[in-house]
């Protein structure tokens, strides 16, 4: 029976970082709810795969990393960053080829042994500069 802890770390190192699907299955409930840091919302586990999809498409070698990590037996939160390669378009910005990172805060409800819902909130502005969005010197 995982905890919230290890549903939390598996969700980040296994399905985002190593997009092992197969885990996402075994861990998210089937109609995981999502909000991601760049905003984006997604119900069901097909729909948050696709999510994860694209974002790997617009940033080579992304990952996220825990920073921290607070959790009990049905929530748990974590202070996160989040970073790539920028080489397709992202937040409509074609790709640049810049190394981008951002922090994130996410916010996890358990329930079941899987994770039902998951709200992130992401440094969009900060992204947004690095992209060199609305004109801003990155």
């Amino acid at each position: 029976m995982p905890d919230s802890r290890t549903l939390v770390e598996r969700f980040y190192g296994e399905v985002w970082n190593r997009r092992d699907y197969a885990v996402a299955v075994g861990i998210l409930a089937a109609d995981f709810r999502f909000r991601g840091s760049l905003g984006d919302k997604t119900v069901g586990v097909p729909a948050f795969l696709a999510y994860v999809d694209s974002v790997h498409a617009a940033l080579a070698d992304y990952r996220c990393t825990i920073e921290e990590l607070i959790a009990d037996k049905q929530r748990a939160s974590a202070r996160m960053m989040f970073s790539g390669r920028h080489r397709a378009p992202l937040l409509g910005v074609a790709a640049t080829g810049r190394d981008v990172s951002w922090a994130g805060a996410a916010f996890f409800t358990v329930a079941r042994d899987r994770i039902e819902s998951l709200w992130v909130l992401g440094d969009i502005a900060g992204l947004k500069r690095q992209l060199g969005a609305n004109g801003d010197p990155p």
